[in-house]
């Protein structure tokens, strides 16, 4: 008899995390077997965990903060994207007993910028992106997949974004963190990939009178789903597209290799992770 499938999400804190309950419901749509499972794990005991998580039944497992770097050392195979970003954020745990080490933000990323602003084109002009952490490294590596020509990036510590810069090439340009306000007159596309504005955090104190009317807004950011700069665009005339999508875009590679069914995002789905 086959064991159920087991996955779930490595991190610590992970209390918070909404993929659990977005996991639960496409296991519960489909009518799968399976079981998704949160769980609360130091860097001391990562690497313990992950060697013994597959003889449990575990077909693989999301990775969140503090440890989407460290993995990188810990897994067998890693893929080109996640190497390049850095980070890895989605792992599966072969037949053969090595764990394969991916990332799907990116991935993500690009879904729900498409679902909810179907008219952007990527090669129409610049993108401003605001920070320059794991986050950061994902959107820029999409954007420039898809064929952005430029990418204005700023970061409160600007040796992060010149890394960053120098790491994906001449199409990322580095602006200062007070000069951030600029840069969005010049795009076409203005993404948050900082945790400025998030509830508990501090707020995204750029201003935002560059928004131009009918450019294109994200915000990663999703606890509200409405931040301030997501309502400031609005007002602005911009289209906007929240950061909750993102979330659950980049659930869909790995729930289809864990349990072997491509799930569909739709409002069902959102409904159910807000919950």
């Amino acid at each position: 008899m086959n064991k159920i499938p087991l996955a779930g999400v490595i991190g610590s804190p992970i209390a918070h995390s909404k993929s659990p309950q977005l996991h639960k419901h496409w296991l519960k749509t489909y009518g799968l077997q399976g079981f998704y499972i949160p769980m609360d794990v130091s860097n001391a005991d990562l690497r313990q965990v992950l060697t013994t998580l597959p003889q449990m039944g575990f077909v693989g497992v999301n990775v969140t903060i503090p440890h989407k770097e460290t993995i990188l050392e810990i897994a067998d195979l890693v893929t080109d994207r996640a190497t390049l970003i850095g980070a890895a954020n989605t792992l599966i745990f072969r037949k053969d007993g090595k764990i394969h080490a991916d990332n799907t933000d990116g991935y993500g990323f690009l879904e729900n910028l498409k679902a909810g602003a179907p008219m952007w084109n990527p090669k129409a002009g610049a993108a401003a992106v605001l920070g320059a952490g794991g986050a950061s490294r994902a959107v820029v590596a999409s954007l420039l997949d898809a064929g952005v020509p430029e990418i204005l990036l700023t970061n409160r510590t600007r040796v992060r974004a010149e890394k960053l810069a120098a790491d994906f090439g001449h199409r990322v340009q580095v602006v200062d963190w007070v000069q951030a306000g600029n840069i969005l007159e010049e795009a076409v596309l203005t993404v948050n990939t900082t945790s400025l504005g998030m509830i508990g955090k501090q707020d995204l104190r750029v201003p935002l009178d560059g928004l131009r009317k009918g450019s294109i807004v994200t915000d990663l950011v999703y606890t509200p789903l409405q931040t301030q700069l997501i309502k400031v665009a609005e007002q602005r005339g911009c289209i906007t597209v929240d950061g909750l999508g993102m979330l659950l875009h980049q659930a869909v590679p790995a729930f289809e290799r864990w349990f072997g069914k491509r799930p569909v995002v739709d409002s069902a789905t959102r409904a159910a992770a807000l919950r």
